[in-house]
């Protein structure tokens, strides 16, 4: 899922090449139907529904003075949103099955301070505390909630509000105590093991990947 039909389509290709069953759907999440169509599709599809992995985001720095209510709201219904409507939309689905999980992907800057990603870094406190909330309620349904914090990740993200990305990737390594960016292979594995039984007994973490950013920069 995503808006990049390209990007998907060669997603689904690896992933049916190596054997495995893909659906790929393009859909912008801050739109409010989308959600449900989402929902609607993968249940059409599949007949069933598993995990939930809700990692849909977008970052466009900036100091208070330079934020405009459409930024507000912009990044309010992507990274907050549209989580909360994908949850809803797949709550009766997730109760039907026996191993059914959430896992949200939030950011360490939901738990630290950086310069002009206050925006950004609020609306990931929000998800982490949904994380923490929905692992409550939806706990006597055996609906396991997690959450997956990352640092700074070697992804196109950055394009979008970077004009010289090696300039930001140097900065944003410098922050790390590991010294590096990490990788989204490195994130994934981690949803992964959340998602499976073998952390059928956490629910209601939000665990930092993020390579010690959470610590604070290297001495």
């Amino acid at each position: 899922m995503g808006r990049r039909k390209q990007n998907l389509d060669r997603v689904g290709d690896e992933i049916r090449s190596n054997g495995g069953t893909a659906l790929s759907v393009v859909a912008d999440l801050a739109q409010a139907s989308s959600c449900e169509e989402v929902v609607t599709t993968t249940i059409d599809s599949f007949g069933r529904l598993d995990v939930l992995v809700n990692n849909a985001a977008m970052i466009q720095p900036g100091r208070l003075n330079e934020i405009t209510s459409e930024i507000v709201d912009e990044h309010y219904a992507l990274n907050v949103r549209a989580p909360l409507l994908l949850a809803r939309a797949s709550l009766e689905h997730l109760r039907q099955s026996p191993d059914a999980s959430i896992v949200n992907v939030s950011s360490s800057l939901g738990s630290i301070l950086m310069p002009s990603t206050m925006l950004y870094g609020s609306t990931k406190a929000a998800l982490d505390y949904l994380t923490k909330a929905w692992a409550h309620e939806l706990a006597p349904d055996s609906i396991r909630v997690n959450c997956i914090a990352p640092g700074v990740i070697d992804t196109p993200i950055h394009e979008t509000y970077s004009d010289d990305l090696a300039a930001t990737y140097e900065d944003l390594s410098r922050r790390v105590p590991l010294g590096r960016m990490g990788t989204a292979h490195e994130v994934a594995e981690w949803i992964c093991f959340v998602a499976s039984a073998q952390a059928s007994w956490a629910t209601g973490n939000v665990i930092h990947v993020d390579g010690g950013h959470v610590l604070g920069p290297p001495a």
